[in-house]
């Protein structure tokens, strides 16, 4: 595998999708993963809606995107649905990357207890369930970086047939 990560993605947000917002995550996550030397290869808006977001990272994995990030819905709203949505299409999550995000965000923002932040590993794709806020999309992803290339590398060579 090359040192280029494939990466999609998605922002899950109600008001963003419907225009109600201009999304911010997104491009802030882009713009990031491109100065990590990342190439972003797929981009989603879409409502916090548990379907629509399993097909979009599924669709995303299919696409080769080894690194699939989400942005939004890992609060405690009721609309907040992407954990579940993760869970329901993983075939096992990595722990580490939510408790070390969760860690090194509270040194940041007591609010951080709050956040659901997980990976996971989807068909072939690592995915990443990132805050909605921006900055703390950004800044979650900074604090697991490093474990993401071997990650990736580790998911690319799970059978498609799981």
């Amino acid at each position: 595998m090359s040192d280029t990560i494939a990466v999609g993605i998605i922002t899950v947000s109600d008001r963003v999708s419907a225009g109600e917002y201009e999304d911010h995550g997104g491009p802030a996550l882009r713009e990031t993963c491109q100065s990590y030397g990342w190439s972003v290869a797929a981009e989603a808006v879409i409502p916090d809606d548990k379907e629509q977001i399993q097909r979009t990272i599924r669709a995303f994995s299919e696409q080769r995107c080894g690194l699939v990030l989400t942005t939004g819905g890992t609060g405690v709203a009721l609309r907040d649905v992407t954990p579940e949505a993760i869970r329901g299409i993983m075939r096992v999550e990595i722990p580490g990357f939510g408790e070390t995000m969760r860690t090194q965000s509270l040194e940041i923002t007591p609010n951080a207890i709050l956040s659901r932040s997980l990976a996971a590993i989807v068909d072939r794709s690592l995915v990443i369930a990132l805050p909605g806020k921006p900055s703390g999309a950004v800044e979650c992803l900074g604090f697991v970086k490093a474990a993401i290339p071997h990650s990736v590398k580790l998911a690319l060579q799970v059978p498609t047939s799981c």
